[in-house]
């Protein structure tokens, strides 16, 4: 460990130098993070007193990723409206459930046609229905879509998809291990998760006035450390309640995009939003050994492929139903298109529970593949709703101009 703080910034050196590749090619930074993650780690050469292998510091560099899953989550909160989401409460219920049902659907399909048992299939149709949070945040913070007429939609469907993942985890974790069993404790569990978000809108709606008084703090280095202290204890009490902690500081900002402290927050957590952001992708990487990908190649292709289908149909069904054009829907089912960390959550479930050992290189490459995929699609909605319009002729002049 006497070499940990050079090891720490060796890596964030490299963090450092992809960003600035990215940013001369005008690029999203984050599948240049996570190939720089791939391309070092563990199975890494040393280069003298470089060591690039990074296993003294790996538990501290993804600490340091989790954390900017929270700041990205966090920000994505303030930016939220909280009228327009209760406002939106039944196409979210609506989209929602349009998304995880049409994916899963299809996971499970996937995995009666590849052959696999029961067990191996309810997990890879929890994997392909899972989004990442914090991929997604970065997508819409990047292009600058914060405020776009469909992110409340997306956002919403973000906190259903998590829900989703809760009643998931808590069911197959009763099958795998036993630990929930009967209807009752897996209805509890759901019944205190979705408790916990109901109990964050209501604060953002009525509890303002108090939140403005406690907030009341003219020193920023006062009021800095307050709110993050209560970011980060939010989170992990959160975590404690079996609501993911990404999902807890998302409704921590969401409870305070109604103060009149909101702008203000916002301008101090962008440095640490972009910075401890740019590390989890990083760290992501890091933990994907690229040797072991061939395994599950066509496997992983095939799963890509469907998820791409059915987040674009869900997308636009989702949209359509909420009154939004085309080019809007589409932007959803691009933008929610990435897999990511509850991907790997879900995989790493059926591994601790000695499924069969492909999960690992198949979560990996498919994580790997819309990870980059994924922000890659939603940046270039604009050109792929043009080349859909000329086949489905929906000609949304009106929603192109409002959408761009």
């Amino acid at each position: 460990m006497e070499h940990i703080i050079f090891e720490i910034g060796t890596a964030l050196m490299l963090v450092a130098l992809a960003s600035v590749i990215a940013g001369r090619l005008k690029f999203s930074i984050i599948p240049f993070l996570i190939i720089l993650g791939m391309a070092v780690g563990p199975h890494a050469p040393t280069i003298g007193i470089i060591d690039l292998r990074f296993i003294e510091s790996q538990e501290i560099i993804s600490f340091l990723g989790q954390i900017g899953v929270l700041f990205l989550l966090f920000y994505i909160g303030l930016e939220f409206s909280v009228s327009k989401l209760i406002k939106s409460g039944k196409n979210i219920v609506f989209g929602g459930t349009v998304y995880v049902l049409l994916n899963f659907s299809l996971g499970l399909l996937f995995g009666f046609v590849s052959g696999l048992p029961l067990f191996e299939t309810l997990i890879i149709a929890g994997m392909l229905s899972v989004s990442s949070t914090a991929i997604v945040a970065k997508v819409l913070v990047d292009l600058k879509r914060t405020g776009n007429s469909e992110t409340e939609l997306i956002l919403g469907m973000i906190l259903f998809d998590d829900l989703f993942l809760a009643v998931f985890l808590s069911v197959m974790s009763g099958l795998l291990f036993g630990d929930a069993t009967s209807v009752g404790s897996i209805l509890l569990s759901v019944g205190i998760s979705l408790g916990y978000m109901l109990v964050f809108l209501v604060v953002a709606r009525k509890g303002a006035p108090i939140l403005n008084k406690l907030l009341n703090i003219t020193s920023n280095e006062i009021f800095i450390i307050v709110v993050f202290s209560l970011l980060f204890f939010v989170s992990g009490f959160s975590e404690n309640l079996h609501v993911a902690e990404a999902i807890g500081a998302l409704l921590f900002g969401l409870a305070l995009s109604e103060t009149k402290h909101s702008k203000r927050i916002e301008q101090l957590v962008v440095p640490f939003r972009d910075f401890f952001g740019a590390i989890f992708f990083f760290s992501f990487g890091l933990s994907i050994d690229p040797l072991t990908l061939g395994d599950a190649a066509w496997m992983a292709l095939a799963a890509v492929l469907l998820t791409i289908a059915g987040n674009v149909v869900s997308g636009m069904i989702a949209g359509r139903k909420a009154g939004m054009s085309h080019k809007a829907s589409l932007n959803i089912g691009l933008t929610v298109m990435a897999r990511g960390e509850f991907t790997i959550i879900v995989a790493n479930l059926g591994l601790a529970a000695g499924l069969s050992p492909v999960l690992k290189p198949f979560s990996a490459l498919y994580v790997l593949i819309l990870a980059i995929a994924g922000p890659l699609l939603a940046k270039e909605s604009k050109h792929i709703y043009k080349g859909l319009n000329r086949i489905f002729k929906w000609s949304d002049t009106k929603g192109l101009a409002k959408n761009r």
